[in-house]
């Protein structure tokens, strides 16, 4: 219940901010904003994994 409640406040509508954009420069920080934090999320995962595959300490 709760989750849903956040879920649907964190709803953003790119379309809309993109049409109403004054210039092409917030709309290319509309678009930079939007996917970046996937972008950083798929590249802390992959250190992660990296690390852990790489750890010396498994070795026997």
């Amino acid at each position: 219940m709760l989750l849903n409640f956040i879920a649907f406040l964190l709803q953003i509508n790119i379309e809309e901010k993109i049409k109403n954009a004054p210039d092409k420069d917030y709309e290319i920080g509309i678009v930079i904003g939007t996917y970046l934090p996937f972008v950083l999320l798929a590249a802390l995962a992959y250190f992660t994994y990296y690390k852990a595959k790489n750890r010396k300490d498994l070795e026997e």
